[in-house]
C-alpha cells in the first residue's frame, strides 16, 4: 500500500473511532466518517469493502489498544491490585466524561446484537484476553471477569446518566465493589 493511501486509511480509521465513541457502531454513516477524515465518500471503497468492515476493524483496533495499556501495568502487581488500579481510572469522572477517548464498549454493547457475528467474536476475544491480563492466577479468572463486567456496566450507566450526583455515586459504588 502506498504511503498516501496508508495515511488516508489511518485518517478514516481515526474518524471512525471518534464516531464510534460518540455514537456507537450503527449510527455513524460513511459520509460522516469520510467528511471527518477530510476525504470524499467516493474514495471509501478503495480502503474498505463496506461500513461494517470499517467499523469492525476500528472496533478491534480500539480494544487492542486498551489491552496494550493494561499490559503495561507492573507485572509484579497481583491480579487484584491490577483490577483495583484499572478501576480507579476506568470508573473515574474523567473517563466517564471523555467521550472522544476511552473505551468503546459502553457506546457499542447494546448494538452488537444488530451487527454481524464477527463483532461478537472480537468482543469475546477481548474479554478473554482482558480476563487473562487482570487475573493473577487461573483461580482469579471468574473474579476478573466479574470485575470487567462491573467496570463496563458501571461506566455505561454513569455515562447514560451524564455528569451529576447519581452518576458519581454509580462510579464510586462500582469502584468500591472491586476490592
Amino acid at each position: 500500500m502506498g504511503e498516501k493511501k496508508a495515511q488516508a486509511r489511518e485518517r478514516i480509521l481515526a474518524a471512525a473511532g471518534a464516531a464510534l465513541l460518540q455514537r456507537g457502531l450503527v449510527e455513524p454513516g460513511v459520509g460522516e466518517v469520510m467528511g471527518a477524515a477530510g476525504l470524499t465518500v467516493g474514495g471509501f471503497y478503495a480502503h474498505f469493502e463496506n461500513k461494517e468492515a470499517l467499523m469492525l476493524e476500528v472496533f478491534q483496533q480500539m480494544l487492542c489498544r486498551r489491552r496494550e495499556r493494561v499490559a503495561q501495568l507492573d507485572p509484579a502487581l497481583t491480579g487484584q491490585d491490577r483490577r483495583v488500579l484499572l478501576a480507579a481510572f476506568y470508573l473515574s469522572r474523567k473517563h466517564r466524561d471523555a467521550r472522544e477517548q476511552g473505551c468503546p464498549l459502553p457506546s457499542s454493547l447494546g448494538e452488537l446484537g444488530r451487527m454481524p457475528g464477527g463483532f461478537r467474536g472480537v468482543l469475546a476475544e477481548h474479554i478473554e484476553l482482558m480476563t487473562a491480563l487482570l487475573a493473577g492466577s487461573p483461580e482469579e479468572a471468574d473474579q476478573a471477569l466479574a470485575d470487567i463486567a462491573l467496570m463496563v456496566g458501571g461506566l455505561a450507566l454513569a455515562r447514560a446518566l451524564g455528569p451529576g450526583e447519581l452518576s458519581d455515586r454509580v462510579l464510586r459504588a462500582a469502584k468500591s465493589a472491586i476490592v
